[in-house]
């Protein structure tokens, strides 16, 4: 049986970290896609970045496992204003160089608190969303947190540490996802907003591969504050 010949192809026929694999009794109870791409969205965040390890280039899609990661970047995003309304968010990306000039991000693990987030993510863009639950908040000295839900055994914590002034911040970027059908897709990713940067205490723990790749400890990175970003139709490849 094919992705495609399951319940649901555009849910279940996405590729993701066993972290976001849906049971059969979530996806049951998950709604139709009601906000087609593309989303404007408000948002606050802590981010960070880590060196790739052989276990990043293992979660990428099985299309994209020879290519040169380059980064792993880290996440938790409070979204404030949404087409599908407010909800929070913890994912992982691979960094992956295309040539000299040109990169892409990979969203291996992306989870959230909002079950039409979850179906929008993964029927619009093919990101692996999964279920969560969050807890905390966004801002230096602060500390969020995200857990598994729907049987799953995993966490992720940050807490950052503000290090240097607020600048403003403006962002271009491409994610290549592997769509239902073994189609790969690239989104356009424009964002600006206000960041200061930060040192981010990172603990994540899982019962699967996740703390393998978004490695716990200290890492670079930022508090974002007050960020818009528009996140496009995907183009198919190929």
């Amino acid at each position: 049986m094919t992705a495609t010949d399951l319940p649901r192809p555009e849910l279940t026929g996405v590729t993701g970290v066993a972290e976001t694999l849906l049971s059969p009794g979530l996806l049951a109870a998950l709604p139709e896609n009601t906000s087609e791409a593309p989303w404007t969205v408000n948002c606050s965040a802590v981010l960070w970045t880590g060196r790739p390890t052989a276990a990043a280039r293992a979660a990428l899609a099985p299309q994209l496992r020879d290519s040169r990661a380059v980064v792993v970047v880290g996440g938790m995003v409070r979204y404030l204003e949404t087409p599908v309304g407010p909800y929070d968010e913890v994912f992982g990306i691979v960094m992956v160089r295309e040539s000299l000039t040109r990169t892409f991000g990979h969203v291996a693990f992306m989870a959230v608190d909002s079950p039409a987030s979850l179906v929008g993510g993964r029927t619009n863009w093919a990101m692996p969303k999964t279920l969560a639950s969050f807890s905390g908040g966004v801002g230096s000295g602060r500390t969020i947190v995200a857990r598994g839900d729907d049987d799953k055994a995993w966490e992720v914590r940050a807490t950052p540490r503000v290090v240097g002034p607020r600048v403003p911040v403006r962002s271009k970027a491409v994610t290549r996802q592997e769509f239902p059908g073994e189609r790969l897709g690239d989104s356009r990713l424009s964002a600006k907003g206000r960041a200061r940067p930060a040192v981010v205490d990172v603990q994540v723990a899982s019962d699967g591969p996740l703390a393998g790749w978004m490695r716990p400890g200290r890492h670079l990175g930022a508090v974002a504050e007050d960020v818009t970003f528009t996140l496009g139709v995907p183009r198919l490849l190929g």
